[in-house]
């Protein structure tokens, strides 16, 4: 099987942030591989912008090693990465001044598509929103893409959206959640949409109830000063988890169609119920003998943020009443692993009797890693000896699945970056998406610093505090291995 690969128009992108670790980690291999793959036209060009003075050839030895290191894959052929590097400049620019913008403007072609990567933090968003429009480097067509954090709450996400909206229409505008990208997430929607078997199922009368979890083997390592100001709920869960949870829980759109996907993904969050205080647990993980614990890496010893959160969510809408949806997310935990799983309800009736057990049907979708889905099925368990029943998986690795030709699955960002060229805001949240999400959020936080609440602590290497489990125990239910 044989991977089909769609050119995109030619196109100049600019990387704000251009010499920073996102960039030499994500997106410039990412461009390479779609280089490589035979999707990226011969003249697109690729401008790295930052305040370091750099010329272009020290930019694009820095892209090289960048590549050599985190491009995947083994090494890469030398033609190919000098061929791409042909493609690369860069250009010193002053984000708060003047410097370097009109340079750069004359770099940009007029007959393209032009894109610019804010690859820097939020705080820079509006300034370099604006020195786009004033040095005339944005036309009516050109496309900004931001990365979160969009906003530390909802008035600062308001505030975001006000300020990029004077530059900039909605429709410019690509806010990146890479999550997004992955091939699961889009299969996903391919198994709910494309085939009969699973729709007519996907309801409350069917599903017992949905499990979605995001674990972490690392610490905060180097992002100690942001992570403590933010936490897991604001860092993972209102962002991450809860895009996750729109699309699995989404009503059919009419078409695969940005706004109609995006407005059954607004539809969910607005209808999520306020989650009550005993049905969130907040941890935060100790030291062991290998490592400090989470204080120590933030350099504060008296924090209360919490490296790990469960919930029981609740939508109040027909296809959901009463169907519990429990998120959880954490660092430190015993394995990475990210996976959505949908847990169908018991048959209504056993003709095996109460010795064979309870078995139920699971349509578990991994995000990572090893990328695919599982569908536990109930058969005989072979062999003489009576009826006996056990649950086996159907097991679908798109590694697999694919076969030995079916060529490399695009890391999430390069899939993205590619559809901000394409003008294809499908995968990327809209500003009425982002502010919905924190009008949920805020409250639960609000709620715990207004009692106090301190996060309860959990061993690293674990699958988070004992009070995790008894969200779902008391529901006599229970939470699926964390399993690499």
């Amino acid at each position: 099987m044989v991977s089909r690969v769609i050119p995109v128009d030619s196109f100049d992108l600019v990387i704000f942030g251009g010499t920073g670790d996102l960039a030499r980690r994500k997106i410039l291999p990412g461009l390479f591989r779609r280089f490589r793959a035979g999707q990226m036209p011969a003249d697109a060009q690729v401008i790295g912008a930052a305040r370091s003075d750099m010329d272009d050839a020290a930019f694009r030895e820095m892209v090289r090693e960048a590549i050599v290191e985190f491009g995947g894959n083994g090494t890469p052929d030398p033609g190919d990465l000098d061929a791409f590097l042909e493609r690369v400049a860069y250009q010193s620019v002053d984000a708060k001044g003047e410097a370097g913008w009109s340079e750069l403007e004359d770099k940009l072609r007029d007959d393209c598509v032009r894109a610019f990567y804010f690859s820097v933090g939020p705080s820079l968003f509006g300034d370099l929103a604006e020195r786009l429009r004033t040095f005339g480097l944005a036309t009516e067509t050109s496309r900004i893409v931001v990365e979160k954090p969009f906003g530390n709450d909802l008035e600062s996400a308001r505030a975001l959206n006000r300020e990029l909206a004077q530059y900039f229409d909605e429709t410019q505008i690509y806010r990146i959640d890479h999550y997004l990208g992955k091939e699961t997430v889009q299969n996903l929607m391919a198994v709910r949409f494309g085939n009969v078997l699973f729709e007519p199922l996907w309801n409350a009368q069917f599903v017992d109830h949905i499990q979605i979890t995001v674990a972490e083997t690392v610490g905060v390592g180097g992002r100690g000063g942001y992570y403590d100001h933010s936490g897991a709920m604001r860092d993972m869960v209102q962002n991450h988890l809860m895009q996750l949870l729109c699309l699995i829980a989404m009503e059919p759109p009419a078409q695969f169609e940005p706004d109609a996907v995006r407005d059954e993904k607004l539809k969910v969050i607005r209808a999520l119920d306020p989650v009550e205080p005993h049905h969130i647990v907040r941890g935060q993980y100790g030291a062991d003998e290998k490592q400090p614990g989470y204080r120590a890496h933030v350099e504060n010893e008296r924090s209360r943020t919490e490296s790990f959160v469960a919930l029981k969510a609740h939508i109040s809408n027909w296809r959901w009443a009463g169907t519990p949806f429990y998120l959880r997310t954490g660092k430190m935990l015993r394995a990475r692993a990210s996976e959505i799983a949908v847990v169908f309800k018991d048959a209504p009736h056993s003709i095996f009797g109460a010795e064979a057990g309870r078995h139920r049907n699971v349509l578990a979708i991994r995000l990572q890693p090893n990328e695919g889905m599982t569908l536990d099925v109930t058969i005989k368990e072979p062999g003489p000896g009576g009826m006996r029943l056990l649950d086996v998986p159907l097991d679908m690795s798109f590694a697999d699945a694919l076969g030995p030709d079916g060529g490399e699955v695009p890391d999430a960002y390069e899939r993205l970056v590619m559809d901000v060229i394409r003008g294809n805001q499908t995968l990327f949240m809209r500003g009425d998406e982002v502010e919905a999400a924190w009008a949920w959020t805020d409250p639960l936080i609000d709620s715990w610093e207004a009692r106090g609440d301190v996060p309860k602590p959990y061993d690293p290497g674990s699958s988070g505090p004992e009070d995790a489990l008894m969200l779902m125990h008391r529901d006599g239910r229970r939470w699926r291995d964390i399993k690499a």
